[in-house]
């Protein structure tokens, strides 16, 4: 369970990475492009089994790196896209939600066990997420771009999916390091664009936080990949109990470090998503 914990921990310090951008005033996307290099880098330097370019591209998860690298950037952009014009909330609950769909995967391609006390932690699991998500005085309109929602409810638990069902078991850094490679291609390509149509300079303010997240961001991936690989544990499991630790600690962070204020709902949401992991992991 050890790398599931590292897993929660450093997707957490994602969250706090964040909010930080948003306090030192850094531009998101281009915080998000040094991340990726960053990460892309740690994944090379963190390969021990060579790189052959011929191997990779005749490898059987090179389609997967590059469908995980699309969406890295899509995903992210329809994300910010929500949270703008949906409201934060709306945006935490589709994403978090999603963990449905890897889990549902799990249970019907890999067979993995079902009972219903699993099935009860599993529903207590999203209406945790739900509730721990929910933020007071937003203004939320989700009629005005519905689709929005939709596409980040189903992207992010496709990316959960494909993470795992691509991943090779003994190539787990080269595989997160070329992901993130073609995210910081396409990201870069973005940036460029950007400078060239609206004369938008890159700030040095996004280096330090746009490192720092790298560096967790890679470490997210490698740990959630690594209790992946973990025998008797199954993903199904994992996946609802990482996702709903990370709203649960995301929400507790938020109260102890950067003074925001809890709902009587989202104290419910971090009993309830106690009581699923409990369940879950028990199952």
């Amino acid at each position: 369970m050890i790398y599931l914990a590292l897993s929660i921990i450093s997707s957490t310090g994602i969250f706090v990475i964040f909010k930080l951008f948003n306090k030192y005033k850094v531009d998101t996307l281009q915080g998000i492009v040094v991340n990726y290099v960053t990460a892309c880098i740690c994944g090379l330097i963190h390969n021990d089994k060579g790189l052959n370019p011929h191997e990779i591209i005749t490898s059987n998860w090179f389609i997967g790196v590059m469908v995980l690298g699309f969406l890295f950037i899509a995903i992210f952009n329809v994300m910010a896209l929500t949270a703008q014009k949906n409201g934060l909330s709306v945006a935490s609950v589709a994403s978090k939600m999603s963990v449905i769909i890897p889990v549902i995967f799990g249970l019907y391609v890999y067979n993995e066990s079902l009972s219903f006390q699993k099935i009860t932690g599993i529903v207590l699991a999203l209406v945790a997420v739900y509730l721990s998500s929910l933020k007071q005085k937003e203004n939320s309109v989700i009629t005005q771009a519905l689709y929005l929602p939709i596409l980040l409810f189903i992207g992010s638990g496709i990316i959960d999916t494909s993470i795992n069902y691509f991943a090779p078991d003994d190539r787990i850094p080269l595989f997160s390091a070329l992901i993130f490679g073609v995210a910081f291609v396409i990201g870069t390509s973005i940036l460029v664009y950007k400078n060239l149509r609206f004369k938008k300079k890159f700030n040095i303010k996004s280096l330090p936080l746009g490192i720092t997240l790298g560096l967790i961001n890679y470490a997210s991936i490698y740990f959630l990949l690594k209790a992946l690989r973990v025998d008797g544990l199954e993903s199904s499991t994992l996946f609802t109990v990482n996702n709903v630790a990370i709203v649960a600690v995301s929400t507790l962070i938020g109260l102890v470090i950067f003074s925001e204020k809890i709902s009587t709902k989202n104290w419910v949401g971090i009993s309830l998503a106690l009581v699923s992991i409990v369940l879950v992991t028990l199952a």
